[in-house]
């Protein structure tokens, strides 16, 4: 079969787009012919080895977290599903990923595909899907009647958090620019912020939020100033760089990594089956194109990563300046924006 690999770390150029042995389940495992999987900025750490004393990946590794596709074989021990069954999952980061034209899959890591959209396109959302569900009601706890501030609407992680924010009867006030500002409206959101006219906190100043939901890469400066927006009690919650340890005035923060959890993913299933929740993807692109994926999220990714180390430090600013080239963002490449699909 095709399938993308890295033999080593390194920067996009290590990506390679070649034949790997097709895979057999093993116990409790099924194969998944691949319909589709997306680009996460999560793959480019991984890639980069940024959390290799973490999560250290056995060579060669294929990418892909997301996964959507059709069961073609099916392993001892697994009775829940059958040949033929369409399927998504978030794949554990150290397992061989879906970036191939098969790959063996956990059964209990599967939900059943949403049936309302393309198959390859249910890739676009298990990780971000995920992430914006854990953040809103595992970490913040958010309840409704809450006001939360949503900053970096326009991201992935966003389009969805609006969405379960709105539909959790919160009051949702959102950042975002000319380019997302009518889809993230469309979601839900209450009021908009153009962060590109004035800058958020103070075009909010005075104001207070149950809960502010932080999307968007920011260093400790930044963040302390959104924290100052959070209402006494209330909470702080990033997916990108993480917030002060202590915030004060009973402010809760917390630092998210979306997991796998089949019955949180079968619920947003469940919801874009019902038209409730929109899987929005800006590009389908073929399998081979992953590299050039990898390129030109390279520049966003290396911010995220340079931020990350100065709010960190230790281990990973260590690994950030022995190895810069892996996380540089070649100058040919254009940007990336909105959630990429990929096919085999």
């Amino acid at each position: 079969m095709k399938a993308v690999r890295y033999h080593s770390y390194g920067g996009s150029d290590v990506l390679v787009h070649e034949e790997a042995d097709r895979p057999v389940p093993g116990v409790g495992q099924v194969v998944v012919q691949v319909a589709g999987t997306s680009y996460n900025d999560a793959d480019s750490g991984l890639r980069a080895g940024l959390r290799q004393d973490l999560l250290p990946l056995a060579f060669p590794h294929i990418p892909g977290l997301d996964l959507a596709g059709v069961i073609t074989a099916v392993g001892e021990g697994v009775s829940d599903w059958r040949v033929g069954d369409a399927v998504v999952a978030l794949l554990p980061a150290d397992v061989p990923g879906a970036a191939a034209e098969y790959v063996a899959v956990s059964a209990e890591a599967l939900a059943t595909a949403p049936r309302t959209v393309e198959l390859a396109d249910a890739a676009a959302l298990p990780l971000v899907g995920l992430t914006a569900w854990q953040a809103l009601f595992e970490h913040a706890d958010l309840k409704s009647g809450q006001n939360i501030l949503i900053n970096g609407a326009g991201s992935a992680v966003g389009g969805y958090a609006v969405q379960l924010a709105a539909q959790a009867g919160a009051g949702v006030t959102a950042t975002a620019g000319a380019r997302s500002r009518d889809r993230v409206r469309s979601y839900g959101a209450d009021r908009i912020v153009d962060y590109a006219v004035t800058p958020v906190v103070q075009a909010l100043a005075g104001q207070h939020f149950d809960v502010v939901l932080q999307l968007a890469p920011a260093g400790p400066e930044e963040n302390a100033q959104l924290v100052g927006l959070v209402a006494d009690g209330g909470a702080f919650v990033s997916v990108t760089t993480p917030g002060p340890q202590d915030a004060g005035r009973g402010v809760r923060t917390a630092h998210v990594f979306g997991r796998s959890d089949v019955t949180q993913l079968a619920e947003l299933v469940a919801r874009v089956d019902a038209g409730e929740l929109v899987i929005e993807v800006a590009e389908r692109l073929p399998l081979a194109d992953l590299a050039t994926v990898h390129a030109r999220a390279a520049g966003r990714f290396a911010r995220i990563a340079e931020l990350a180390a100065q709010v960190e430090g230790g281990d990973l600013a260590e690994r950030l300046r022995a190895d810069r080239a892996a996380v540089r963002a070649p100058a040919s490449a254009g940007e990336l924006a909105g959630k990429t699909v990929l096919t085999p």
